[in-house]
């Protein structure tokens, strides 16, 4: 079994030692160094607990323990089993899971639950053993732990399963936040606009037609709103045709009340519990199957149009909504966070927490905006120091050629699609994807000679698909 889940070093030498007994020699030496050279300079060291996977009761029929090398065992789950057992700490900031996935057309999903309550969350994307955490806060004593595989998936030449050699219980809240997209194919619309304007060009303007499939083949985010009509039945609708292509979507939750402050579109909830039934609706209607979900573009950056009241509200809806999508086991929450030329990171960090960010995954950059890739990474990366480390994606889908020079937002002309849509490869292993969240083409409102928003505008997508890098 390959190296040490090194990524825990604060703890004891005797304790690494027991740990690492089963695992790698040189990995475990070199943590063993690093562990002695932080004692002579740490005044205390965290507390560690360790629950073998192999110890935990888990359904005959959808598990097993297995030699996982080094001496050791680990266990191996499928058919969407779940492994429990129990667990007394001294108190715990922090827990790591080593873990590994079998991928088939994806990899999977690990959910955790301490007392009942949902830990942890991801994609175990590694096909080597890795680490899977997330900072939480369990007090001291005996509690029950579980890990869960969800989204169990076999064809005639592969098998998804999950293998897990331990969850670890630490006493300092060490940041390490995994990718829960890496590995998994976003799903593309193939009844798109694009795609039907694409075959509209094909006999009589072949090279248009061109332009057009670089937009038609690519996957872009499906929005929700008013327009969805019945929720639960239109995510449904929309998850399980993905999952029939053994790929995910992007969902966009955008039916906040007092949404985008009356401009081009406003709309929204008439009420704060309509918005939390609609959103229970959202979260059902995903279920147990993969998706990321973009929540409300622009609820956070245009916060100061409201009153103290409405702020205040608007903060527990979003904070309430991402508890609620995150309990969906194969959900990914990215809470919208506008863009780096907008609202300043200790801003942001501000709205960010009390909108719930410990609990989402991650936050969202340059919805339906054009700044470029090195400043939104710049400013990412400055805005995840200060809410805890946590990961973000960037909308790539019109930042080619960055902003207008006068930073129109609203059709601006001139621009062009940015980098394609991808979960590995950015630019920073703080970024977990490129994602075409604005679809390109659809209108921003009616200004520079464009349709009502959300309108597809064939010659604007055009336009953009022509001048791409």
């Amino acid at each position: 079994m390959p190296g040490c889940p090194c990524s825990l070093l604060y703890v004891s030498v005797s304790m690494t030692s027991s740990i690492c007994r089963r695992r790698h020699v040189g990995a475990c030496l070199l943590l063993l160094l690093l562990t002695s050279a932080l004692s002579a300079t740490s005044p205390a060291l965290a507390a560690v607990e360790t629950v073998e996977a192999e110890t935990l009761s888990f359904p005959a029929t959808a598990g097993q323990t297995y030699a996982a090398g080094g001496g050791g065992r680990a266990l191996l789950l499928w058919s969407n089993a779940t492994a429990s057992g129990s667990v007394t700490t001294s108190g715990a900031g922090r827990l790591s899971v080593w873990a590994r996935g079998d991928k088939c057309g994806g990899a999977p999903r690990m959910t955790v639950r301490v007392d009942g309550g949902q830990v942890l969350s991801t994609s175990v994307s590694s096909s080597t053993f890795a680490v899977y955490g997330s900072t939480v806060d369990i007090p001291s004593g005996a509690h029950d732990v579980a890990v869960s595989y969800t989204n169990d998936y076999r064809s005639a030449t592969c098998d998804r399963n999950l293998r897990v050699d331990a969850i670890t219980f630490t006493s300092d809240p060490v940041v390490s936040v995994t990718n829960p997209l890496a590995g998994v194919k976003l799903y593309v619309d193939p009844l798109s606009s694009a795609r039907q304007q694409a075959d509209a060009w094909r006999s009589t303007r072949p090279a248009d037609a061109a332009q057009m499939d670089k937009i038609a083949v690519q996957p872009q985010a499906d929005w929700f709103g008013a327009w969805s009509g019945d929720i639960e039945t239109a995510v449904r609708t929309r998850v399980q045709t993905a999952a029939a292509d053994g790929a995910a979507p992007v969902l966009v939750a955008y039916n906040v009340p007092q949404r985008d402050c009356g401009g081009y579109s406003a709309g929204g909830l008439g009420s704060a519990d309509a918005y939390r039934t609609w959103i229970r609706a959202f979260a059902a209607g995903i279920g147990t199957r993969v998706a990321a979900v973009i929540l409300e573009p622009d609820a956070l950056a245009m916060l100061s149009c409201l009153s103290a009241a409405e702020q205040a509200t608007r903060l527990s809806l979003l904070k309430d909504a991402v508890g609620v999508l995150e309990a969906q086991a194969g959900v990914s929450v990215y809470l919208d966070a506008g863009h780096s030329a907008w609202i300043g990171a200790a801003d942001m960090a501000g709205r960010l927490t009390s909108a719930g960010i410990a609990q989402a995954q991650g936050f969202a950059l340059n919805v339906s905006n054009y700044r470029p890739v090195a400043e939104l990474v710049s400013f990412g990366k400055d805005l995840s120091t200060r809410v805890g480390g946590k990961h973000f994606v960037l909308d790539t889908s019109r930042n080619g050629l960055g902003p207008a020079p006068d930073d129109q937002w609203c059709n601006p002309p001139g621009r062009a699609l940015g980098a394609t849509p991808r979960t590995s490869l950015t630019a920073d292993p703080s970024v977990d994807a490129y994602l075409w969240i604005k679809r390109p083409g659809e209108s921003d409102g009616t200004c520079n000679g464009g349709a009502s928003a959300g309108t597809f505008w064939a010659d604007y997508a055009l336009g953009l698909a022509q001048r791409a890098p």
